[in-house]
């Protein structure tokens, strides 16, 4: 029995149903009925279940044409299964196999569409006939056309090289996937296509083409591995760049500002650069620096490597912190009259004080210990104009140089106070000088006029020997002569100084940010670091964050020269400024900064560049070899350690001076500074002081009850000042206690030996005759034969007739024995001599 049914559904595979018996080797597949296939040609028959069983085999042809071929069933198979089924169940599935038949051709198979390579060139002939009907595109299509169009090159140069290749042969056996006329492997053809250098593998955007179909598998028309991911990327960058018609411009490189510090590493630079780190390890190389990139460089073998990749430097330094901090200059649409600030200056005693005690209508003097000003004061007067003017009162000492420059420096004019009984004294002169140095003029204040021996015109002549010339002598200089006990022409001086300010025109800018220069700086109870600051420009207020010297801080409370708490302080006037972190120097400039961070910074590099210089000063102090061989044979250098506190910046300053002019005087000896500060003795300073074996200086200052005790207990000498006087001559006679004496040789005559003789178990004597001065016993004896010293030693016997003698005077005759030497011969000469001792003193 035979049935034949063409398949009209247009697929591409065969279905061949065959009837056989089975054969060794071959599987097959077992129906027991009738055999039914759904949308594909094919015919049942009842089998009897003897008969043999149903092989079906499929096989996948690269040609889409239909295929009309019969299916035979053997009348073994047919009669196999007769005697299973009944004739109602035959006639049931006859029926439903010719329905199925029937709608053959629209039936849907349950099999998933296979694409081919003839599909595909249908589907993008059918889109090329889409874009040339001029409909409009996006960007995405064009982009996939363009993909498209690469992959069909790729597609068709695989194929050329495929079809190029010559035919495979497999080695044991024929693969049943290739043609019978195909004598190599399929591997062997692979590798002979590789090195023909063969084109590129196919790449979609599909990742569903990795997958392998039949019929590639039989065409060879296929990838084994696949595109990867990152392959896939650049196909579809490739074809949106080429949908754009954009082509990739080359890169230029950019040159950059490279900031380059004092020190950089190498790591750093490559980064600032832009540059890879090896690169930079390599340039580096060349010029000779073996570094890598943890490793430091200074500036210029930077800007070497900076300029060789071709960049620009811009070097900074660690001061660049301190870079506009003084703001902007200033308009002088903004400009307004300030209070001038004038600076009395003079030798002590010449009344100085006392004069602005005048003008204040206060007592300041008496509040001084010793009847001396030991500190800088700033002090603000309104005068009967209404006009404000504002004082410094400098120390007049000579320990207070420092005071006075800093005075000089801060003022816009000085005060000359010279009296008339004593004229020009060494701290007038000294006045003069830094007034000079600072370029401000001048006015002489003649006080103490009202005294019997005052002589005005001697004080006007000995200024003309220090180039100080007075309107009186044709010069420019104004002079007033005024008695501050009996407020004489002040007002005449107050005259003078508001002239020499008009023809000054002082003027400052209220409205900014204030600056100014600190005049004195201590350490209250209660308070803190106070610094009394002179403002010179801007204005001051509460809250404000600023940096003073090495310390910064925020303004907690303003204290003008009167006590009173004020919110502001104008260009001009003297405050007390009260909210630091630490206590600043006295000349140290004060500036207020946007904010605290500012303030900081410029704080902490100004505390390492002191550190720095105080570590320089103490490397040039140590002893060197150089050092030691010069100073061999010569005395040893006495060394006073010390520890000094004061109430003020300004006394601490002028002690530290005074001791080391006095070392600068005396070659032997040195004081030693351990430590220098404001405020109380605590117990930190016992402990340097007993460790170092030094004293405390405590000026104005006490000590606490534990530092007291602790003293005690290790015996540390704290002594306590109010007077300069008093440190300076008590350090000198520290010193000169610690000196060792002056030794001096004392002569005390000669004597002429005579005769020599030799006494058993005593040895030789000398009969001598004194000839000038006497012979002590005990004294020390110096042995001239021919002039020539032979011997220096000690006088063991002195012997008149057989006695022994204390002295011998000149004219005597006596005998003599030294100890431990004999060789004596007549016409030697012996000096007798002392060595006397005196203190030294320190000037």
């Amino acid at each position: 029995m035979t049935n034949t049914k063409e398949n009209d559904n247009g697929s591409s595979d065969d279905v061949k149903e065959s009837v056989a018996k089975k054969e060794p080797g071959k599987k097959t597949l077992s129906l027991g009925g009738t055999l039914s296939l759904k949308g594909a040609s094919g015919a049942a028959n009842p089998a009897g279940s003897s008969g043999p069983g149903i092989a079906v085999e499929v096989k996948r042809r690269s040609r889409a044409a239909p295929i009309s071929k019969p299916s035979t069933i053997t009348p073994a198979a047919e009669n196999s299964g007769a005697d299973l089924l009944t004739d109602g169940e035959r006639a049931s599935r006859a029926r439903a196999l010719e329905q199925a038949l029937k709608d053959g051709g629209k039936a849907k198979s349950s099999l998933p569409k296979r694409h081919t390579i003839e599909s595909k060139k249908k589907e993008e002939a059918a889109k090329k006939e889409e874009a040339a009907t001029g409909a409009p595109q996006s960007a995405r299509d064009k982009e996939m056309a363009e993909m498209k169009r690469i992959e069909e090159e790729e597609r068709t140069s695989n194929e050329k090289a495929q079809l190029s290749a010559p035919p495979l042969e497999d080695a044991g056996r024929k693969n049943k996937f290739s043609d019978s006329d195909n004598k190599e492997s399929y591997r062997d053809r692979i590798k002979k296509a590789a090195e023909r250098e063969a084109p590129k593998r196919q790449t979609t955007h599909d990742r569903s083409a990795r997958r392998i179909t039949v019929t590639q598998a039989l065409s060879g028309n296929y990838d084994r591995r696949g595109p990867s991911m990152a392959a896939q990327r650049r196909a579809k960058e490739k074809a949106r760049m080429a949908a754009k018609g954009s082509t990739q411009m080359p890169t230029e490189k950019i040159i950059r500002d490279v900031v380059v510090p004092e020190v950089i590493t190498v790591a750093e630079l490559a980064n600032r650069m832009a540059e890879p780190s090896a690169v930079v390890v390599k340039a580096l190389m060349k010029l000779g620096v073996m570094a890598t990139v943890t490793q430091n460089i200074d500036a210029d073998t930077a800007e070497l490597i900076i300029e060789e990749f071709g960049h620009k430097i811009a070097r900074v330094t660690e001061a660049d912190v301190e870079i506009g901090l003084d703001g902007i200059e200033d308009d002088p649409k903004d400009l307004v009259s300030r209070p001038p600030v004038v600076t009395i200056m003079g030798h002590v005693d010449h009344g100085k004080t006392s004069l602005l005690d005048a003008l204040r209508e206060t007592d300041v003097v008496a509040g001084e210990a010793g009847g001396i000003t030991q500190h800088i004061g700033a002090y603000q007067v309104e005068i009967s104009s209404g006009d404000k003017i504002t004082f410094l009162d400098t120390p007049g000492h000579a320990a207070f140089t420092e005071m006075r420059a800093r005075g000089a420096n801060a003022t816009d004019i000085v005060i000359l106070v010279v009296s008339a009984e004593d004229s020009i004294m060494p701290q007038t002169i000294e006045a003069i000088a830094h007034s000079k140095a600072a370029g401000v003029p001048i006015i002489v204040a003649i006080n103490k006029i009202d005294l019997p021996s005052a002589d005005p015109m001697k004080v006007k002549t000995e200024l003309l020997q220090h180039e100080v010339i007075v309107e009186e002598l044709s010069g420019d200089v104004q002079c007033v002569e005024v008695s501050a006990m009996q407020k004489t022409n002040l007002d005449k001086l107050e005259e003078a100084i508001l002239l020499q300010s008009e023809l000054l025109d002082l003027k400052a800018n209220p409205n900014r940010e204030a600056s100014g220069v600190v005049v004195e700086s201590k350490v209250e109870k209660g308070r803190g670091s106070v610094a009394t600051v002179l403002i010179q420009n801007g204005t001051l207020k509460i809250g404000d964050i600023f940096v003073a010297g090495a310390e910064f801080g925020k303004v907690r409370a303003l204290i003008n020269d009167k006590g009173q708490n004020v919110k502001t302080a104008i260009p001009g006037e003297p405050v007390e400024v009260l909210g630091l972190n630490g206590t600043p120097d006295a000349g140290d400039s004060l500036n207020v900064t946007p904010d605290e961070a500012k303030a900081r910074e410029v704080a902490e590099y100004r505390q390492s560049s002191k550190r720095k210089a105080q570590a320089s000063i103490a490397v040039q102090g140590r002893t060197t070899i150089d050092d030691l061989i010069a100073q061999r044979g010569t005395t040893e250098l006495t060394t006073l350690p010390v520890i000094i506190n004061g109430d003020v910046h300004g006394s601490v300053e002028a002690i530290i001076g005074s001791l080391n002019k006095m070392v600068e005087e005396n070659d032997d000896i040195a004081v030693q500074i351990l430590f220098s500060g404001v405020g109380g003795i605590s117990e930190s300073d016992v402990t340097l002081a007993g460790a170092s074996g030094g004293i405390i200086i405590g000026f104005n200052v006490r000590a606490n009850a534990q530092a007291r005790d602790q003293a005690q207990q290790n015996g540390v000498d704290i002594r306590y000042y109010n007077v300069i006087y008093n440190v300076i001559d008590d350090a000198k006679a520290i010193l000169t206690g610690l000196l060792k004496p002056i030794e001096r040789e004392e002569y005390l005559g000669q004597a002429k030996i005579l005769e020599v003789f030799n006494i058993t178990k005593v040895g030789k004597i000398a009969g001598c005759n004194v000839t000038v001065g006497m012979v002590k016993r005990g004294a020390k004896v110096r042995l001239l034969r021919d002039d020539v010293v032979i011997h220096e030693g000690m006088l063991k016997t002195l012997k008149r007739h057989k006695d022994e003698v204390a002295e011998v005077k000149e004219g005597t005759e006596c005998g003599m024995a030294f100890e431990n030497y004999d060789d004596l011969k007549e016409a030697d000469i012996i000096e007798c001599y002392e060595i006397v001792e005196e203190a030294r003193e320190v000037t």
